[in-house]
């Protein structure tokens, strides 16, 4: 489902990473830990999105909307393998396109509901991506 080092170096997730600007221990984690930054990122970024426009800060809105859409299109949707992915990778490609819509339709219409809906959507993504964790099964 997700791009391998043989599609891409192997730090190629660390690399998409940090271009969404996230600043932790990028470089000692695994492929899987990564996908679950890049979704508590997300998520991250939406809150501060919808608290900015809550408070009608305009400059920080834009700054948090601009990041979980870099975060949907530069990691979540960028990593997903095509190829051996199957089904499983063009759903979850059509979800990241809708989503990415989506943040821009509330970023433009200052739509709360847009944004909520973008959690509602991505959240049980990360939360059943945390409960296949690599150390959940041990």
């Amino acid at each position: 489902m997700f791009a391998t080092a043989t599609r891409s170096t192997p730090h190629h997730g660390a690399h998409a990473y940090a271009r969404v600007g996230v600043e932790t221990g990028i470089s000692a984690a695994g492929p899987h830990h990564l996908v679950q930054m890049l979704f508590d990122g997300f998520l991250d970024a939406l809150a501060r999105a919808r608290g900015a426009m809550r408070e009608r800060q305009v400059e920080a809105k834009c700054r948090h909307i601009g990041r979980a859409i870099r975060i949907i299109n530069e990691g979540l949707r960028a990593g997903l393998n095509r190829e051996q992915g199957g089904v499983l990778a063009a759903d979850l490609d059509e979800l990241y396109a809708y989503v990415s819509r989506r943040l821009t339709d509330g970023h433009a219409g200052n739509d709360d509901a847009a944004l909520d809906e973008c959690r509602r959507l991505v959240e049980p993504l990360r939360d059943a991506w945390a409960a296949i964790a690599p150390d959940a099964a041990a």
